[in-house]
């Protein structure tokens, strides 16, 4: 079996079965001159499915994440910009479609996920340098971005039993860890102030979706149910921060 076989039992279920992550942490600023800050709690929630194509893989999944009270815990309406002394509204995580393909010999070649033995564990690490045009052009958004290409880095690490693998179980249980480094998010209202954030999370592989907090599934119950549910079939482009940003933006 391929790693990128292992990957799909692990981060999802061969079998087609609706799978439910859920992560939790903290976001911190890093402005210039001064110390790292707490700004946020954070909490999300992913639901997806697995589809065997020619090759390969398609992970067709919805993701939401809600921006926290870092004492508190909990899931914040508007903030307080300690930078700008400003309220704003926050705007939360509602990526739908957030879905992936993976290609065992793809555009840019072999798909390959880095193992490593951990003894009773094995981690699966994937890293994503992210640059391209940002959806909101400072020109059109200043308040609300701070260049013009969008650059972040993604690194997660899924961490599942050794022996579990060794199984033709269609899904295997996993923990991971997430770590994010991003430009301010576009509902701060940061302009073009230097620094940006880092997100650092962990979570794990649910049962089910019933697994996910009961506020948290109230939430999304309230504002979009849709996200209880992973999608039935491929779509694109996906939805991020920024571009959902943009919508709202638009729509006035």
């Amino acid at each position: 079996m391929s790693n990128l076989d292992a990957l799909a039992r692990v981060r999802s279920a061969l079998d087609g079965r609706e799978v439910a992550l859920w992560w939790a942490g903290d976001v911190f600023a890093s402005a210039p001159g001064q110390p790292y800050q707490r700004l946020f709690g954070f909490e999300g929630v992913s639901v997806s499915r697995l589809k065997t194509i020619p090759g390969g893989y398609e992970l067709l999944q919805r993701e939401a994440a809600f921006y926290l009270d870092p004492a508190s815990r909990e899931i914040l309406s508007t903030w307080h910009n300690p930078f700008t002394a400003t309220d704003v509204g926050v705007v939360h995580v509602w990526n739908d479609p957030a879905n992936q393909r993976w290609l065992k010999n793809g555009p840019r070649g072999e798909f390959n996920v880095p193992v490593t033995d951990l003894g009773e564990q094995v981690c699966f690490t994937i890293e994503i340098p992210l640059s391209y045009p940002s959806p909101l052009p400072v020109a059109e958004f200043p308040e609300s971005s701070a260049d013009d290409t969008y650059r972040a880095l993604e690194l997660f690490q899924f961490y599942a039993p050794a022996d579990a693998l060794t199984t033709t179980e269609p899904s295997v249980s996993h923990t991971l860890s997430w770590m994010r480094q991003s430009p301010w998010l576009p509902w701060m209202r940061m302009g073009q102030r230097p620094g940006g954030l880092t997100f650092h999370c962990r979570g794990r592989k649910l049962e089910s979706y019933q697994d996910v907090p009961e506020r948290t599934r109230a939430y999304i119950a309230e504002h979009q149910p849709q996200f209880a549910e992973a999608p039935q079939e491929w779509s694109e482009p996906n939805e991020s921060s920024w571009t959902y940003f943009r919508k709202l933006s638009l729509r006035g």
